[in-house]
Parts: structure tokens; C-alpha cells; sequence
């Protein structure tokens, strides 16, 4: 018998897979196999005491084949059995506990058709297969309890009792709606617990890679600086031009103390995502005696938008002191509805017009320019529009 799709529990959810310590497991491992042995025992305890006087061999025989049916749900692997192999077993103990239901009335027999039903509604997957089992049983039942009346056998009683056979199935129906929706519940939990753990992965690459580009920007471009310098210096020193090549060594000197500056800088920035942005650059801004203004209403924007605004706000201050000492240097972040804006301007020298040299920068035009192409952004470096002296840097990024 092969159950229709419609007839079958939730798919890839089965009662008998619910984890160990809930409910149903706890029934399967101990109160079935303690019901259904405390039947078999006062059942073959009574048919002993008591024998049978009619039809004794076929009496012993359906409650032996019960008996054993009966608890072949606890003690075999019962979820790798086929479907059919369980429809087998599940049909035979509700045919041997009919039988048994009117010729060893006198002892606990009866009461195994009953859980016959109940096991069929709890254990098969297919509910037709179940209500067709149960409804042969129930039949079956009161077939054999009016044979019974009609041969004049010992302790016959009407044969409508026999009906009640059916409505256990029905708390077995109950068993295994609950069964799996324990289960389904369970593997949602798990799958969350995983959708979690997941998420916390990839929010830890995330970091690895903003803490990377950090390193990289920082220390990448004045490493190299200093390496160059070093190999000038080298050659020079080969060459027999010492007094270049002390200049190359105390340039090399000048890119490590640049790098480390920047190094301590990217450090503070790093350990201040956990502050408000504005807070953030007021600091870096009052640290720098420049002014600081925010519009618009502040935001929740995201970890790698505001690393990267606090970095160009930091490079902005730090070649707007060395290409125009002593201009007024002014920062404001602007927020709008899709974006967030920093703006950068000093009053300018002599010297204003002039690009900026980035030689002892850490991060530099190119680094800033990166930084807002990765996150879909714009960057613009460059004099500001006359008649206002001075030179500009404005970045823009989507929040």
C-alpha cells in the first residue's frame, strides 16, 4: 500500500526523528514498552491461571503474534523501516488483537486492539493507510465478537463494543500531530541556532577584512616608502655619495615615524566605531583645533561607511596642516536621506593651489578614492570654487 502525497505528515519531518528528551521520545523509550509489557505479562499470567476451554491453540496463537507485533515498535529501528514493512506490522497486531478481543476476553487482550489503534494513528506516516487499518480492525472486531456470541463462547458481550476499537486512533492522530510539531520546532530552532552562527561568521570575515585593509592602507604605503628609501640609500652608498645617502635614511626615518602616526591613529579610529559618528569626528576635529558642524538628522549608518569617513576625515586634517600651515581647516558632516557627506575645507596658503604631495601618508587620495569606490561612493579632492581660497575634499557615501 503506497500512501498519496496528500495523505502523509509534514515532509522530512518525522515523529520517530524528534530528538532525544522530548516528549515523544520519552514515550516511545518508556511508558509504550512499559504499557504494552504490562499487558502481555497479566495477559500470559491469566491464559496460565486460567486456560481456555474453547479454541485454546488459536487463543495462545493471537496473542503471542499481538503480543509480539505489539511491541515491535520499541524494540526494532522502527523509522528505517519501509513504509510497507510498517503498514505489515501495524495491520497484523490490529488483526491479532481483534481476534483476541472476544476469545480471551477474560484477560488484558482486549486492550491490546486498542493500542493497536492508537499505534497505527502515531506510527504510520499515511493517514489514509491508518483510518483503512484501524476501519478493517474495528470491523474485523465486531465480526469475531458476533462469531463469538453466535458459537456460544464464554464471556461474550454485544458486539457494538467492539466499535470503540476506533476512537483511539484518534489520540494517536493527537500523538503524532504534536510529535511533529515538536519536531518541526526543533529543527527550526537548529536551523536558526545555524542562520546565527553563520551570521556571526561572516560578520567576524567582514572584520578580518576592514582590520586588513586598515593594515594595509596604514602601513602598506610607508613600508614600501621606507623600503625604497632604504635600496636609494643602498646604491648611493655604493656610488660614494654618502650625503645623499644619509638623505635617503633620514627621508626612510621620516616614513616610519609618518607610518606610525597613522598607525596609532587607525588603531583610536578602529576602537571608536563603537561611539556615534558625529561624536567621532568632533573628536578628531577638536584634537585638530578645526571646526565641526553636523545637518541633518543623524543616523544608524553602517560599520565600513563610517570607518571610512572617519579615515578621510583624518587624512583630510593631516595634509590640510601640512600643505597649508596655519589655514583654518572646517569639517561638516551633512546627512541626508540616502547619503552621508563629509566635507573637508581649509583656508589655504600660498601653497593651496598646489595638489598634495602623499608621500609620508599612510592612506593618500588613492586610498580614500578606493575606500569610496568599494562602498559604491564618491570622492572629490581639489581647489575650492573661486572666489573662496583654499582647497576642498568632500566625500560622499550611501548610508
Amino acid at each position: 500500500m503506497n500512501a498519496e502525497p496528500d495523505d502523509t505528515r509534514p515532509a522530512g519531518v518525522r515523529a520517530d526523528d524528534a530528538p532525544a528528551g522530548t516528549p515523544a521520545r520519552f514515550a516511545d523509550e518508556l511508558i509504550r514498552p512499559f504499557v504494552v509489557g504490562t499487558i502481555s505479562v497479566l495477559t500470559l499470567i491469566q491464559l496460565v491461571e486460567h486456560p481456555p476451554v474453547r479454541l485454546p491453540w488459536l487463543t495462545w496463537g493471537v496473542v503471542v503474534v499481538a503480543i509480539a507485533t505489539g511491541v515491535a515498535p520499541s524494540i526494532l529501528p522502527w523509522r528505517r523501516l519501509s513504509d510497507r514493512m510498517q503498514m505489515t506490522l501495524v495491520s497484523v497486531f490490529m488483526a491479532a488483537g481483534a481476534v483476541s478481543f472476544s476469545l480471551a476476553k477474560d484477560t488484558a487482550a482486549p486492550a491490546l486492539v486498542l493500542i493497536a489503534s492508537v499505534t497505527a494513528g502515531e506510527k504510520l506516516a499515511s493517514r489514509r493507510a491508518a483510518f483503512t487499518i484501524v476501519g478493517a480492525g474495528t470491523a474485523a472486531t465486531a465480526t469475531v465478537s458476533w462469531v463469538a456470541t453466535a458459537l456460544h463462547l464464554p464471556h461474550e458481550s454485544p458486539w457494538w463494543v467492539s466499535l470503540i476499537v476506533c476512537l483511539p486512533l484518534y489520540i494517536g492522530l493527537a500523538r503524532r500531530e504534536r510529535a511533529d510539531a515538536l519536531a518541526i520546532a526543533d529543527l527550526a530552532a537548529r536551523q536558526s541556532r545555524r542562520a546565527a552562527a553563520s551570521e556571526a561568521r561572516e560578520a567576524a570575515l567582514e572584520e578580518r577584512g576592514r582590520i586588513a585593509r586598515e593594515i594595509h592602507d596604514v602601513l602598506g604605503h610607508a613600508l614600501s616608502g621606507i623600503a625604497v628609501q632604504l635600496d636609494m640609500a643602498d646604491a648611493l652608498y655604493v656610488a660614494g655619495r654618502g650625503q645623499d645617502a644619509n638623505e635617503a635614511v633620514r627621508r626612510a626615518r621620516a616614513l616610519a615615524v609618518s607610518g606610525i602616526g597613522e598607525t596609532r591613529r587607525a588603531i583610536h579610529a578602529l576602537r571608536e566605531d563603537t561611539l556615534p559618528l558625529p561624536e567621532t569626528i568632533a573628536r578628531i576635529a577638536h584634537g585638530s583645533t578645526a571646526g565641526f558642524e553636523v545637518r541633518g538628522e543623524p543616523g544608524e549608518v553602517r560599520v565600513e561607511v563610517a570607518q571610512a569617513v572617519i579615515r578621510a576625515a583624518q587624512e583630510a586634517i593631516t595634509n590640510a596642516h601640512r600643505h597649508a600651515p596655519g589655514a583654518e581647516v572646517r569639517l561638516l558632516l551633512d546627512y541626508t536621506d540616502r547619503l552621508i557627506r563629509l566635507t573637508v575645507t581649509d583656508t589655504g596658503t600660498a601653497e593651496a593651489g598646489a595638489p598634495p604631495n602623499h608621500s609620508g601618508s599612510g592612506m593618500g587620495l588613492v586610498g580614500m578614492r578606493e575606500r569610496a569606490s568599494l562602498l559604491e561612493g564618491t570622492l572629490y579632492a581639489g581647489p575650492t570654487e573661486p572666489p573662496a581660497p583654499g582647497w576642498t575634499v568632500r566625500l560622499e557615501l550611501p548610508r
